[in-house]
């Protein structure tokens, strides 16, 4: 089976890898795919279609069997800003599953930033004084005291993805 990720950044590949750690005979190929969506996505509805984006694109892109698009975005809640985090998995049928994750709110000077147009990741750069926060910890990492990292939170949602995937093989 050779599934395709819609990304080259080390977190969310390494969540994928872990996630189908039990599964033997694959193949994985990273494929740099547009998101199709901002550069930070401001809801869970752009987050997600940046997931489905990735997955299919990785899916085509790579003539794959399966495709891989996780996407991390900002949702607004009750003029709150928090994290929000989706996955899609792509099937050569056409089919699409899809799975959101953990939430927690960013703190306010966080918030500003992101309120006056920049990109998440860079703040976390300099609010951490770190660099390339977006492709280790995250900045779940740096706000859970490492108890939750980028990886481990996308593993998660990964989780949930291939669960229905493999409860859809079942049925078939």
């Amino acid at each position: 089976m050779r599934v395709c990720i819609g990304t080259h950044n080390k977190a969310k590949i390494q969540a994928v890898l872990n996630g189908f750690k039990e599964e033997s005979e694959i193949e994985f190929t990273e494929w740099d795919v547009s998101s199709g969506v901002s550069n930070q996505p401001f809801s869970d509805e752009e987050t997600l279609a940046g997931a489905i984006n990735r997955a299919r694109a990785a899916l085509i892109t790579g003539n794959g069997d399966i495709g891989i698009g996780l996407e991390g975005g900002v949702q607004l809640i009750n003029k709150e800003m928090f994290l929000c985090n989706w996955g899609a998995l792509a099937l050569k049928s056409g089919e699409v599953l899809v799975a959101g994750g953990a939430r927690i709110p960013l703190p306010k000077e966080v918030q500003r930033e992101l309120a006056a147009g920049r990109e998440l990741g860079p703040i976390m750069d300099e609010y951490a004084n770190k660099k390339n926060v977006r492709h280790k910890e995250g900045a779940i990492g740096i706000f859970t005291n490492q108890r939750v990292n980028r990886a481990s939170m996308f593993q998660h949602v990964m989780e949930l993805l291939i669960g229905q995937y493999e409860c859809k093989k079942k049925e078939v």
